[in-house]
């Protein structure tokens, strides 16, 4: 595995830039100047296709937070992540690579994550759903819009969306022929270059290209290489084929390709021993001493030095292609296909040891092995396949009348295989294992929901969803290389079929045109799961698969339009239940006193909280948006849950609420978590963004002032409840300026990222391994800490160029 090598942009985006810039000024020059921008009386009418067809968000009965193209560029959005930190409901569950990276809402989702485990919150782009989430991790190319949908939404969006759902809307082909780019630069080392162009290129037929480049060496300084790391690269091309071949029938074709590399997930030492002095032995291996291992590394709560002789992230390709057709039907109804495929791969890595040395030349041979050292370091690595189909056949009547719906057939095929190596053949302290896996499912659904306002200004909104999922699995292990790969033993478990029935049900009043109230109730579900680990033995197997989640879901809102739609609210309150939470957990094996530890259902989690948005136009040029959510996520049935440990405590190293050798659990350490809160689920989140346009009397300028503040509070980051791996509350602020031509043709801004220099991490808590005081690989170790910077969690500065031609 080579380390891909980092390639500036910079020449690509002046060039870019400097051309459009030319063009912009040409068409300037050929007419007088004047401002072609009125002022704004009113909020922007948001629309939202929550029940697959277009409507006002305020006249939809469900908690939705939207984000607009005009607000995420005000935010500087580029990617997943960036919408999560803008809205309250949403939080990340980070892994060791960027392939266990998982979405939580509302506190839910899921923490055991593999090939065999399905995601609690679907992302889907377009109407074609992600086959597995951490595929949405990557630059949001041409967004229009971004819909966050809270709470099960398995009725309309499928099994995966038992806590939610993140609908993306890329932006449409227009009329004329009309483009724009973007380029962003910071003092720290990232750019971002954007460009679209569309319109109509022939009668009946249109055509929109966008591709977007990324790139972020990092904030983590490799001592070993003198590169950065704990940064990210990405491009991404999308085209959409409009074709109108008759008034009646619509087709759209859309390929896409997006490359990523992410080099996340690199942990630094941020505290060591009890006066941070480097010293002991790593594994008690006396010739891995920290002073050699961590030289020229000082611990400290900001240190960004780290020592790495292998990469650790991932590299992942994604091409795929939708195909939808609309036939517009009588009496205003239509009849829409949607047919997709995606094939997602990747490789992924990580350095094992955390240093630049050798180590597995110091390792000692696993018993029976007749192995040497090996001159290499301790590294894991393995690949990724996944193949997505889906065909969703759609039904949608009028817009018009009292009683509404929408009626559809859904197909989807989502297939992953896995390999996997860690350490090698032969040495003890690599954990040596490889395996193969693949997992498939194929699912069918039949879905309808209608919408009857059987009395004027009461609506009632009902839906139903019946789906049948056969899923299945194999599991092949091996020892790792550089042995071949030989079997040592292999499990599957094909064509197991469940079938499951969701609903929704929403009665919603308008007291005035401006002023809603609705109570909704809705159930979800999530499939079987297969725990595709390296330690799945022949009694573990035998339990596959494991049983699929369920949710019911209670809320009540109101949604409020007010003062000529200058002020909007939107309010929820919420209730959410999980039935057999897939988690990993340990228990007796059926009809034996066998323990184990293995991907389980515990009895349930559970979410509980209320949320509020808010949008004002305070001025007609000073636009204020503020979000707000009260989350308490919680486990409310686990009772053999596991300890973790505590240095220096009375109850034999575990803390107090262990019960060491539970004789109720085969005699393992466990403690009941009832109560406890689930993890990356801050109790409080909110956010405040807003911009203010100045208009000046003279000159082919305005200026305008930006800012948002964003807070969480402190959040645990394993659901074991240990304090020691908690994430600290933290508050961000970002400003900006800049200049706007009247003309709206372009557009300058400055800003300055995480004003206040507040440095934090969302993961990276687990450590550098084992370091033992003396060369002996037992007795006491190093109690240390260590973390995994987050893009802002230094402060930056930033330039952005926008033209539009």
């Amino acid at each position: 595995m080579n380390e891909v090598t980092s390639r500036r942009m910079t020449p690509i985006a002046a060039a870019l830039l400097l051309l459009a810039a030319q063009a912009t000024l040409a068409q300037e020059a050929a007419k007088p100047k004047a401002d072609a921008t009125p002022e704004k009386n009113q909020l922007e009418r948001v629309e939202v296709t929550a029940n697959k067809r277009v409507e006002r968000l305020e006249n939809v009965p469900l908690a939705i937070s939207v984000f607009t193209a005009e607000r995420l560029e005000r935010s500087n959005v580029r990617s997943l992540e960036d919408v999560i930190e803008l809205t309250p409901a949403l939080s990340v569950t980070y892994g060791t690579t960027p392939a266990n990276n998982g979405l939580n809402m509302r506190g839910i989702g899921t923490s055991s994550i593999g090939i065999g485990v399905e995601s609690d919150v679907s992302v889907i782009i377009d109407d074609v759903p992600m086959g597995a989430q951490f595929m949405a991790f990557k630059d949001l190319a041409d967004t229009q819009r971004v819909e966050v949908l809270k709470g099960p939404q398995s009725t309309l969006f499928g099994k995966s969306a038992i806590a939610g759902a993140l609908l993306i809307t890329t932006k449409p082909i227009g009329s004329a022929i009309r483009g724009d780019a973007s380029a962003y630069v910071t003092n720290d080392g990232e750019e971002r270059l954007r460009f679209s162009v569309g319109g109509e290129i022939a009668p009946k037929l249109g055509l929109r290209v966008a591709a977007a480049a990324s790139q972020f060496d990092g904030n983590l300084n490799n001592l070993s290489t003198g590169k950065k790391v704990n940064g990210s690269r990405d491009r991404t091309l999308m085209m959409k084929l409009a074709w109108h071949p008759t008034d009646d029938i619509d087709v759209e074709f859309t390929p896409t390709y997006n490359k990523t590399r992410n080099d996340c997930c690199t942990f630094a030492l941020t505290s060591f021993g009890t006066n941070n002095q480097v010293a002991g032995y790593q594994n008690g291996v006396k010739e891995l001493p920290a002073s050699l291992l961590l030289a020229g590394i000082t611990p400290s709560p900001t240190n960004r030095d780290i020592r790495m002789d292998s990469p650790t992230g991932i590299e992942s390709e994604i091409k795929g292609a939708s195909l939808r057709v609309n036939w517009a039907l009588p009496n205003g109804m239509s009849l829409t296909s949607i047919t997709s495929g995606q094939r997602y791969t990747a490789n992924d890595y990580r350095d094992q040891d955390f240093t630049d040395v050798h180590t597995l030349l110091y390792y000692p041979i696993t018993a029976g092995k007749s192995v040497e050292g090996r001159d290499a370091g301790y590294v894991q690595y393995g690949t990724y396949v996944i193949d997505t189909k889906t065909q969703e056949l759609r039904l949608t009547s009028a817009d018009l009348g009292n009683f509404r719906y929408v009626a559809g057939l859904w197909w989807a095929k989502n297939s992953i295989d896995r390999f996997f190596n860690r350490g090698f053949d032969g040495i003890a302290l690599s954990t040596p294992i490889a395996y193969y896996g693949d997992t498939s499912n194929r699912n069918t659904a039949i879905y309808g929901q209608a919408t009857w306002e059987f009395i004027p200004g009461t609506t009632l909104v009902a839906g139903l969803r019946q789906n049948r999922q056969v899923s299945g699995y194999s599991l092949t292990l091996s020892n790792p290389l550089p042995a071949v790969f030989t079997p040592t033993a292999t499990y599957s478990s094909r064509d197991n079929k469940e079938d499951s029935t969701t609903g929704k049900l929403s009665l919603q009043h308008q007291f005035t045109p401006g002023l809603m109230a609705y109570a909704m109730t809705s159930t979800g579900y999530k499939g079987k799961a297969y725990d595709i680990t390296s330690g799945l033995t022949a009694a573990t197997a035998a339990q596959q698969p494991v049983a699929s989640e369920s949710a019911k879901h209670y809320e009540l809102g109101m949604k409020g339009n007010f003062f000529d739609n200058r002020l909007t609210m939107n309010l929820a309150v919420f209730n959410t239940k999980f039935k057999d939470y897939q988690q990993n957990s340990g228990s007796f094996l059926p009809g034996t006193s066998t323990y184990v530890t293995r991907l389980n259902s515990i009895g349930g989690v559970q979410t509980r909280g209320v949320e509020l948005d808010v949008a004002a136009l305070v001025t007609p040029n000073f636009i204020v948006n503020a979000d707000m959510a009260y989350t308490k996520a919680t486990v409310t049935d686990w009772p053999n849950a596991p300890c973790y440990n505590v240095a220096g405590s009375p109850n034999g190293g575990f803390n107090l609420e262990c019960v060491r050798n539970n004789p109720l659990y085969g005699g393992q350490n466990t403690q009941d978590v009832a109560g406890g809160r689930m993890p990356n689920a801050p109790k409080w989140k909110l956010g405040m963004s807003g911009r203010y346009d100045l208009a000046l009397p003279d000159g082919p300028f305005n200026l305008f002032f930006s800012g948002n503040l964003r807070r969480r509070t402190a959040v645990l980051t394993n659901i074991n409840q240990d304090p020691t791996l908690a994430s600290p509350a933290v508050t961000i602020v970002n400003i900006g300026f800049g200049l706007k031509d009247k003309s709206g043709k372009y557009q300058l801004g400055f800003y300055v990222n995480n004003l206040f220099d507040h440095h934090y991490a969302n993961t990276g808590y687990s450590g550098l391994g084992t370091w033992r005081v003396n060369p002996v690989n037992s007795g006491s170790s190093y109690a240390h800490t260590t973390w995994t910077p987050a893009r802002d969690a230094f402060s930056y500065s930033a330039v952005r160029l926008d033209v539009k031609f």
